[in-house]
């Protein structure tokens, strides 16, 4: 039987092996949110638009089948527990398809359905490597500033690793100019060999600890009860007020990651020793929110941390884009510009990242809100559908970032500092304008949330109340 999920403080090692399994996820997204609408785009020859519509029906296809593989991971019953098998099956093909990706059998353009399908495989296969991996977290820990905890390493984790390979890509593999094909499959097959290590790595390191039967055997799987299921988890309002606020967030995150490239080298002309050095800015500001974070929400609460630091981030975000449409920046490309962009920078996303763990950190008290309505906990069903939402919104966002490289007209020759000003000036107000918009929803929407901190430790008693027998699980003495 499974052990009951633990209250207090985690071994150290067990917050380490968790948080590491999330490196794989990190170098997914650094890969399809950095550098693949570039690649696709500026080495291989494929229009814009095109990349970006195969990008978003692939988030599409694989956030429906989330609620599926979550699904079947909170059915999946043998001696290494519910996520193990899975950690164990996914990684190696994924690593297969991960550098077939970065270095497709082709000459000239690739074929629309060849990166299709490969977006599909992938992200697939990395839904089968995150959904269990996050879906243990709620498993492992009730404790409210615990499970926030265990995201503040996976995220450390995360970022890091997306990170390093970050700095890797510019500084090694694409040295020789962002258009070097050869350094895209480098970068591919490094990115491979870090998927499946680090995969295999986290679940054994969470072996001792989480392998053994579930407390209960579920019934054969079908697709008429899964669906059942998935629609009723769904039907939790204080899921569907996450959903809400997280949407917003996710749709901002995605078009920013898919315009990067186009920020940088057009917008501020970064050099490439600015390219080198911003990585570790990034990683700076993960720092500084995986060690600030823990004080604030224990200070604070998650939900008023979400709702805030949404607004801050997006208002430091926003402040360097606003001054050069206005004149008042340093000449862009110049030392000082990078400075002071990084400067900003590094505040904003050390608050983005925040957004983004506390978020993380509110679906799983969603998971006992559940508990108590229901009888039956669903911890991989809630993680799938926040993937849902976060796949068809970063779809959304990279959709809108290839539409707003095709209306401002930016060339696909385009060389850094030699494109008309209007064109820059398009590229900006259009961004700023979605930012803007979509970050003042996320923040409304967060701050509604409805369960709290006393919201939460109120339910786990009424459910070890009721586990003990003293009341049924609505709450209702017997």
């Amino acid at each position: 039987m499974t052990a009951p999920a633990h209250t207090g403080p985690l071994p150290l090692r067990i917050k380490l092996a968790n948080g590491f399994g999330s490196i794989a996820f990190g170098v997914k997204d650094n890969g399809f949110s950095v550098f693949l609408l570039t690649f696709y785009n500026l080495v291989l020859g494929m229009e814009a638009w095109l990349v970006s519509l195969a990008l978003v029906i692939a988030l599409v296809v694989d956030a429906f089948i989330d609620p599926l593989l979550g699904n079947l991971s909170d059915r999946t019953y043998t001696r290494w527990g519910r996520r193990l098998p899975w950690l164990y099956l996914a990684p190696i093909p994924l690593g297969i398809a991960w550098y077939v990706l970065w270095s497709p059998p082709v000459d000239g353009p690739p074929s629309f359905a060849l990166l299709l399908g490969m977006a599909i495989l992938i992200r697939l296969l990395l839904s089968a490597c995150e959904v269990p991996s996050v879906a243990l977290v709620p498993e492992l820990t009730r404790d409210y500033d615990e499970r926030t905890t265990l995201f503040r390493y996976r995220y450390l984790f995360g970022w890091t690793g997306g990170l390093g390979l970050l700095f890797l890509t510019y500084s090694v593999f694409l040295r020789d100019g962002l258009l070097d094909r050869e350094g895209y499959v480098t970068y591919g097959l490094v990115g491979a060999i870090a998927i499946v290590a680090t995969s295999l790595i986290s679940a054994l390191g969470q072996h001792s600890f989480v392998a053994r039967y579930p407390e209960t055997k579920p019934p054969p799987f079908s697709l008429k009860v899964a669906f059942a299921e998935i629609i009723e988890s769904f039907s939790e309002r204080a899921f569907q007020i996450f959903a809400l606020g997280a949407v917003a967030a996710y749709i901002s995150q995605g078009m920013t990651f898919a315009l990067s490239n186009y920020l940088f080298y057009f917008v501020w002309e970064f050099t490439e020793s600015a390219l080198a050095i911003y990585p570790f800015i990034l990683l700076a500001s993960v720092v500084v929110a995986f060690l600030l974070l823990g004080t604030l929400h224990k200070r604070f609460g998650k939900i008023r941390v979400a709702s805030v630091t949404t607004v801050l981030a997006m208002i430091f975000w926003l402040i360097p884009y606003g001054l050069r449409l206005a004149g008042l920046w340093p000449e862009v490309g110049s030392t000082a510009s990078t400075a002071l962009l990084f400067a900003f920078v590094l505040v904003s996303n050390s608050l983005s990242v925040m957004v983004l763990i506390s978020a993380s950190s509110m679906v799983a008290e969603i998971v006992e809100a559940f508990q108590e309505r229901t009888g039956r906990r669903a911890e991989a069903a809630f993680y799938s559908g926040n993937w849902f939402v976060q796949k068809c919104a970063t779809g959304a966002g990279i959709l809108l970032a290839g539409l707003v490289i095709s209306i401002s007209g930016l060339p696909t020759d385009a060389t850094p500092g030699a494109v008309a000003v209007p064109i820059i000036d398009s590229v900006i107000v259009q961004y700023c304008i979605m930012i803007a918009l979509l970050g003042t929803f996320s923040a409304w929407w967060l701050a509604r949330f409805p369960i709290d901190r006393a919201d939460h430790e109120a339910r786990l008693a009424t459910l070890d109340a009721a586990a003990r027998g003293d009341i049924d699980a609505s709450g209702t003495a017997p």
